[in-house]
């Protein structure tokens, strides 16, 4: 971990606690809260929460401070914007790329930006409530489609977050081998990936092959996608694992 994001989140805990009052980070990404976890252990022992928006978000802000703590309680800063085509049947097909580099382009910080999630008749983005009117007014088109932007509460996570059972056969439940069956790659390629820190179980970089996952755990893989670990549901004949996962499309 680079010793000046240590220092961030030392400075961030710190002045909470020296305060008495909330302090908020911007949003955190996948290295930012793997970072954040490793930090944790030195941290004064400030309350602290982590949270995108919704249940199932990806990349979230980081909150020191409670109740107990500051005397108030204050909810995150995080805006829900619900972005449609004005007009559906002259709608093009639209990435999270495409919604992302339209946001970009209106000058917006990544780190201002929450999960952007893509539906069949538009997405809805979670941001810092400072830039969620200005969004909402100058957002008017997304790649050659014109479209609305409204300010609204969160959906309920399943509206949000699609999820496909699969069950796949395993020798061990290892990580490695579950995420070469999930995203159809060699073994091999699946170990590569952990060296190079793009295997992540809730929010923290694992740099085993060999680990074992529990059910519950959300393991990320950059680049592929992520999935929700269920866990073994019964043994083969042969003696494998038929393990279920929960694969977000």
């Amino acid at each position: 971990m680079d010793s000046q994001e240590k220092k961030r989140f030392q400075e961030l805990a710190d002045r909470a606690w020296n305060t008495g009052t909330y302090v908020f980070t911007p949003f955190l990404d996948l290295q930012g809260l793997s970072a954040f976890h490793e930090a944790l252990p030195s941290l004064p022992k400030v309350p602290w929460r982590l949270f995108g928006g919704a249940q199932g978000c990806e990349r979230k802000m980081l909150s020191f401070g409670d109740e107990s703590l500051c005397g108030y309680e204050m909810p995150f800063p995080i805006a829900c914007i619900r972005m449609a085509p004005l007009n559906k049947k002259f709608a093009d097909p639209l990435t999270h790329r495409d919604f992302l580099g339209s946001l970009m382009a209106l000058g917006m910080e990544r780190e201002m930006l929450g999960d952007i999630i893509v539906q069949e008749d538009g997405a809805f983005l979670f941001c810092h409530s400072r830039i969620a009117d200005y969004i909402c007014q100058n957002l008017l088109q997304v790649k050659r489609t014109s479209i609305f932007c409204e300010i609204t509460d969160a959906p309920p996570a399943e509206a949000l977050f699609r999820t496909e059972k699969r069950v796949v056969q395993l020798s061990s439940e290892r990580i490695d081998a579950l995420v070469a069956h999930v995203f159809k790659m060699s073994r091999g390629d699946a170990q590569s990936l952990f060296p190079m820190g793009k295997i992540f179980v809730d929010g923290k970089l694992c740099e085993s092959p060999g680990y074992t996952p529990k059910p519950g755990q959300v393991i990320s893989v950059r680049g592929y996608g992520r999935m929700k670990y269920s866990g073994v549901e019964s043994l083969s004949k042969k003696g494998k694992c038929n393990t279920a996962v929960e694969v977000y499309i």
